[in-house]
């Protein structure tokens, strides 16, 4: 089975989500985590996009990745801006840890990279296990309003060497009652005309419905749960291309 962020989609991603750019997310998860005095944890943290604004804003934050190609990245992008986080190779549903966090964030849409609902479930409720009592999740998903098979675009990066890496990407397989798409990422690299790389990358990515969401978070336990559109907090979703953000609070003293 073919894997995803790989040597090529990681670079990838670092050039298109570099260390500095923001959607409006850094401003928000900076600000409902501000008052966070206890341990912070990011899965899925990627290259560190929005890991290092929060080291840098003195929170205590460390992350995990599934990706040894991301953490790489984001060791060398934590090493340029003076920040020494703890990062390791793990994934949502198997990491454990002795330590209670006060908070567990999952940015950008990286929790529907779970498109098995099984698997999502037991995320969560890892998830759940290692919070603190009323410690908190905040978590980002969007909808797919494009899931049309033979779908297909192509984006074009320069990286600092000059060299020129293409991504092909195409919808596969959809699958309506498990409400997860299937794509295939062809990414190449190229020097003066020369093929120098290629990957083929399977990308998976599960939708839910806003309320669908909220249920599967009070099944699992959580409480006092906040949805925000495009990070504005408490403001509910009006449209299908708005980020959806769900905040939630364990309650562990009942």
């Amino acid at each position: 089975m073919l894997g995803y962020y790989s040597k090529l989609s990681s670079e990838v991603y670092d050039l298109d989500k570099y260390i500095g750019l923001s959607f409006g997310d850094i401003e928000f998860y900076s600000h409902r985590l501000a008052a966070c005095e206890g341990h912070i944890l990011e899965p899925g943290v990627g290259t560190g996009r929005i890991l290092i604004p929060l080291l840098e804003k003195g929170l205590k934050v460390e992350g995990f990745d599934v990706s040894a190609e991301m953490l790489k990245i984001c060791r060398r992008n934590c090493e340029k801006r003076g920040v020494i986080p703890t990062l390791f190779e793990e994934s949502m549903e198997s990491f454990s840890s002795d330590r209670k966090y006060e908070a567990i964030i999952v940015p950008t849409g990286t929790f529907l990279l779970l498109h098995e609902r099984e698997r999502s479930i037991q995320v969560l409720k890892n998830f759940y296990n290692h919070l603190s009592n009323g410690g908190r999740l905040i978590i980002d998903i969007f909808l797919q309003t494009d899931v049309t098979i033979g779908e297909g675009s192509i984006r074009t990066w320069e990286t600092e060497d000059g060299d020129m890496i293409t991504l092909e990407t195409k919808i596969v397989e959809v699958d309506y009652i498990s409400q997860h798409t299937i794509s295939h990422n062809r990414y190449e690299k190229w020097r003066n005309g020369l093929l120098l790389q290629a990957e083929l990358e399977r990308f998976p990515l599960r939708w839910y419905g806003v309320e669908e969401f909220k249920l599967l978070l009070e099944q699992v336990g959580f409480e006092e749960i906040v949805i925000s559109a495009d990070y504005q907090y408490g403001q509910y979703p009006t449209k299908s291309d708005q980020t959806i953000t769900f905040e939630a609070v364990v309650n562990k003293a009942k």
